[in-house]
Formats: structure tokens, sequence, C-alpha cells
């Protein structure tokens, strides 16, 4: 039976999961609703706010936080539920958890810190995962855009970096599988990103195009084992990233979001994947800007092999292109996978769109288990005896950067080693001149570094002046540094490699203070190992 225009247009329409914002305005909500009503879309990509979106909209403007966001999800959830005729599949961004979009929600280590477990940790990623979906599922979410397969190969890259679970292709490929089946034992969609490997770039794609120089054979050998893997286990996702690789699209520097050759012939021909296949966000400046003609992305987009144009700027635009385009059999394809992944998720039965409360009890354990697991030791020279002999000395100092003296690790510390402590917390509130003059009356220094980003940019926001101190105090004293950040800021600390002990945190949540407390105190063994090769000056 032949399908009518009006029915292969609302399964057009399936393909488009715009963005929506939890801090909207109740004029961009009736928008919202006009869009679901109107042009039957299959899902919505939740953000946080329009001033922290993916391209930050250029506006600068600030991010406003609410407490109440992840009630306010909740109950959006629900009415935009109500404008559809087919349920709406609700995808977030949720990496390292709900609080990655939403604050007050439960946070998990980022992935570079859950590479530095050791191999037969696994089952703490699958935990990890298993969490996260279990709260999205509470909050009315079924999709977690999650997690990176990328391979972090290059320390310069601005995008990727403390996302990644690390440079070694097998810890990776692991790690991203158990944490797909943790999603996925708790009844959420996952899905591997950003294909076929955002790692090996330093042009942050939010804002420019990237291009890989590799050829398919280095690809295969690398970049590309733990999407294979991820296609092994049968994952339900794979986000296409924007990225340009010339050696897989004849010579062009074609985003691979709108290359065939990349998702039809490499993904869908070659590495044998039949499952869904996500665009990564189309307001991205790297496509963003290519076309004049509104719709023309989103055509582009899908005729390449995406299924679901995410971020689609131009839906009514978009739905007219591709109908006017593509083929009724190309059309029908896409649809059935996106309701397979609806009907895995139970939303075409149940209409029970949010369930549950948060486990922030449950987070906490496990954020400790891993912090037991992944803290790292780098430089030992008997950390523990040096400290003691210092405090029986009247010599031993404490310094914290970028956290008041009252955080956690020094109260652990505190216990045993009662010391005068300094702490420099930003420029307005603290004088570096007055810290390195008291310092001068001590030999030892135990110094928390709490680096204020997660992100490389600026030197993860560490103040020039707090560089230099660092720099002289190194040279100048016995000091034992705890390192609570990205493990890619230890390069940027000068002279380093002089500290008498340094050890690698990963985290600033109450846990892994906790965790390093004891371990400072009781000697205690250190179980992780650093994700990725490290030069320390």
């Amino acid at each position: 039976m032949k399908m009518t225009a009006e029915a292969l247009k609302q399964k057009v329409g399936q393909f488009f999961f715009p963005a929506v914002f939890i801090n909207d305005t109740e004029e961009n909500i009736q928008e919202t609703e006009r869009l679901i009503k109107e042009h039957h879309i299959g899902g919505l990509t939740f953000f946080h706010s329009r001033a922290s979106a993916a391209t930050n909209y250029e506006s600068k403007k600030k991010v406003v936080f609410n407490d109440d966001s992840y009630e306010k999800i909740k109950a959006l959830i629900i009415r935009y539920q109500k404008s559809a005729a087919t349920p709406l599949l609700i995808s977030i961004d949720a990496e390292w958890g709900l609080a990655m979009r939403i604050e007050k929600t439960p946070q998990y280590p980022y992935a570079i810190t859950l590479g530095a477990l050791p191999e037969n940790k696994a089952a703490l990623v699958y935990e990890v995962g298993k969490q996260i979906g279990s709260d999205l599922k509470a909050a009315g979410i079924h999709y977690n855009l999650s997690p990176l397969a990328d391979i972090n190969n290059n320390p310069n890259n601005p995008v990727i970096g403390y996302r990644s679970f690390g440079e070694n292709k097998e810890k990776v490929a692991d790690f991203a599988v158990a944490y797909l089946k943790g999603l996925s034992d708790a009844g959420i969609l996952g899905c591997l990103k950003h294909f076929p490997g955002h790692g090996n770039t330093n042009v942050d794609s939010h804002l420019g195009l990237p291009v890989l120089k590799e050829s398919l054979a280095e690809l295969l050998d690398n970049e590309l084992y733990p999407f294979i893997k991820g296609i092994e286990n049968k994952v339900d996702s794979i986000m296409i990233g924007h990225l340009a690789v010339p050696s897989l699209n004849d010579g062009k520097d074609t985003s691979a979001t709108l290359s065939k050759p990349i998702i039809e012939t490499l993904l869908r021909k070659k590495l044998g994947y039949d499952g869904l296949v996500i665009s990564d966000a189309l307001n991205m400046h790297s496509v963003s800007k290519l076309y004049a003609t509104k719709g023309q992305l989103e055509w582009e987009a899908f005729n390449a092999g995406n299924d679901i144009l995410c971020f689609a700027e131009n839906v009514p635009e978009g739905i007219e292109a591709i109908l006017k385009n593509a083929s009724p059999e190309r059309i029908e394809e896409s649809y059935n996978r996106i309701m397979k992944c609806k009907d895995k998720v139970g939303i075409l039965t149940d209409k029970a769109f949010t369930s549950g409360d948060l486990d922030f009890e449950k987070t906490a354990a496990l954020n400790f288990e891993i912090a037991q697991n992944t803290i790292t030791k780098i430089i030992d020279n008997s950390n523990t005896a040096l400290a003691f002999e210092a405090h029986k000395n009247k010599q031993l100092a404490k310094l914290s950067l970028y956290k008041p003296v009252e955080n956690t690790f020094f109260k652990t510390l505190h216990a045993k080693l009662d010391t005068p402590e300094f702490a420099f917390e930003n420029v307005e509130d603290s004088s570096i001149p007055e810290i390195k003059k008291a310092l001068e009356n001590f030999e030892t220094i135990i110094i928390s570094l709490f680096v204020p980003k997660a992100k490389p940019m600026n030197n993860f926001e560490i103040h020039k002046e707090v560089l230099d101190l660092l720099s002289n105090v190194l040279q100048t004293k016995k000091c034992i540094v705890y390192v609570f950040g990205n493990p890619y800021v230890l390069p940027v600390i000068p002279n380093l490699k002089k500290a008498s002990g340094l050890v690698q945190a990963y985290q600033d949540f109450e846990e892994f203070q906790k965790v390093a407390g004891i371990q400072f105190l009781e000697n205690g063994n250190c179980n992780g190992s650093l994700p990725v090769n490290i030069d320390i000056q």
C-alpha cells in the first residue's frame, strides 16, 4: 500500500532532535511545543541554558545557575511529551552524569579519571554507566550521548582531553563498552562518539573543522579500534564527529558528518554497523555556516547517512528538503532504526515518563571506591615520613591553591598533622607575596592544587603568579604536591620534577580529597596509573 504524503512527512519529522533548554522562557517552551505538534519531531536534546550550549551562541551571556533545574527538566519532559503524538526520545549529554548539564545532581568522575583505574577494575566503570543511567531514568531521559570512544593521542587537544578514557586503545575500548553495558542495564540508550575519532586533533570542532591526516590503515589500527569493539558489543548508536578525514573522503576536507564515504561506505558497509547514527550538533561552526539555504545542511547530513539530526536548527525547511530529495526506502530505514530504539526503552508502551529519585549516597560510595583505585603516585621520596619528621621539628606547613584551608584534604590531614595552613583562593582575596613570605619559615610544604578548570585553555586558568610561586617553592623547599584535577596540568607547573613527592588525585570531590588524606597519613598504596603519557618539567 502506497504511503500518503502526510504519513511520509511524519516519519521524516522523527529524524529531528532540536535542542531545548532547561532554563528557557515560556515563549521558547511554547515554540518547542509547536515544533513537536506540527512537525512530529522524534526527540529532543537537553542543554542547561542557551548561554551554556555547544557554541555558547557567541553571546558570551553569563550562565545563570538554578537550584531547581532538576525539577524543571522533569516538568518540561512531561509537558513536551504531552504535545507529542509519538512519544519523544529524550536525550542529553551526560558523560559524567546529569551534573554535566544540571546543578544539584549526582556527579561522577571524568573519563580521564576512570582511565586511571587498573584494567581489572572495569566493573567500576560499568557501575558509573549504570548509576548515570538510573539518574537519567529518574528524570525521564532515555538516551545518553556518551561515552567517548576517542583516544587521547594528542595532548594539545582543546576539546577531548579529560573526556577520554586515555591513550591506550584497548583500555579505551574496554572501558567504553563497560560504561555502555551499565547504561543498557539501567534501560538507557548509549552512544559512542566521535566517529571516526576526535582524539588526534588540535582544533575545537565547536568552532572550526579539525582535519585528520591518517590513512585508513592507521585509523583501523588505532582510532577506529574502540568503535569496532562497540559495534561487536551492539552499541545502540554512534555519533559522527565534525572532523575531516581526507583519506576516507576522496581527498576532500569535508566534515565526516556530511560524508557518505565515511558513514555509508566505512561505518555501514566495511564495519558492518546497522545501528542508529546520530550527527554531532548541527549548530557547531564546523558545519553550521556551510549552506546559505535553510534546510540544506539537514538534507546533506541525512543524505550522508545520519539517522538523527542533533541540534537541528531548521526543522520545517529540513523536513521539506529531505522529502524532496530522499527515497522512501532511505526514509524507512532511518525511521525503523529510531522506532527500534524507542521500543527498546519502552516509551511506545509505557507512558510514565519520569520515575524515582536521585541517590546521592550511592553516588558518594561509588566515587569513594573509584578514588581509592585511581590515586596515582608519580614521585615518592617517603612523603609520609618526610612530613611527620618536619612536623616534629615544627618545619611543616600546608598550602592550598584555589580552595580555602577548610578543604576536606586538609581536614583529614589535620587529625595527625596540625600545622600552619595557608591558602590562595583568588587574586582579589589572596596575597601571593604574603604567602611567599610566610612560607620562608618552613622547610617542608604539603601543597594541594585544586586545578581551576578541566580544559587546558590559559594554563587551566592557573594564574601566572601562582605558577611563579610554585616554581619558587619547588626549587627552595621540600614540597609534597597533591593535584586534584586534570593530569594534563602537570607539564604546566614549572620545576615540578623537583618535588619531593607528587600524587595525582584527579577530582576535587570530597571523596577524592578524603581518600588522598587517608593515603597520605597511612602511606597507603596508590593503585592508579596515569592514563596518558605526560612529560613533567
